[in-house]
């Protein structure tokens, strides 16, 4: 990633999986970068194990805090179904990092639908695409639920920014008590 332009990335998941904590790491790393930063969050039915979408873009100056439609440099997805619903805003080029655990959404838990095959596949197919397990990844490090800080330590391992800057922000982000465990993780994902 550049400092000079607008970086704009889509964090997708389902309710509980911590989309909201990661925007506010990359809200943080924004910040100490100097970078203007905008956040936008979409709860929808976050409460019920719903799609959650979070747009992030900064920058120089950032006017509009939601990714226009094929101008994501990144998404990153705790899910592959919700990387695969909101594949549209990716733009040429773009980078999707997403966790390969399946959380089926409630028609398919309903008998109303099948979880469709192949995703990572049809991902990789579309993108450069960075999948792996996220979430035995965290409970390896004994912290399971730190899914968001592992996405975002592979995200690191591929930007421009800093190590430091990004244990800041994560430092800046997470409670006290849960720092040391999450910066674990964030190292071991980032290839530490």
């Amino acid at each position: 990633m550049q400092n000079n332009n607008t970086q704009n990335i889509i964090i997708v998941g389902v309710g509980g999986q911590g989309a909201l904590l990661a925007s506010r790491v990359l809200g943080n790393l924004a910040k100490s970068l100097g970078l203007d930063v905008k956040v936008s969050e979409v709860h929808g039915m976050s409460q019920r194990g719903g799609s959650v979408i979070t747009h992030v873009r900064m920058g120089g100056k950032v006017y509009s805090p939601l990714v226009p439609l094929r101008e994501a440099d990144i998404i990153l997805a705790f899910e592959p179904l919700e990387a695969l619903r909101y594949l549209e805003y990716l733009k040429d080029g773009g980078r999707i990092i997403v966790g390969t655990k399946e959380v089926p959404p409630m028609s398919v838990l309903a008998g109303q639908a099948a979880y469709p095959t192949d995703i990572i596949k049809t991902l990789s197919e579309a993108a450069d695409t960075i999948a792996f397990d996220a979430d035995a990844l965290a409970v390896s490090e004994g912290f399971p639920r730190a899914v968001n800080i592992a996405l975002l330590g592979r995200m690191a391992a591929i930007s421009d920014y800093p190590t430091d800057l990004w244990e800041g922000a994560i430092r800046a982000s997470v409670p006290v008590k849960f720092t040391e465990g999450n910066l674990n993780v964030f190292r071991k994902a980032r290839g530490e």
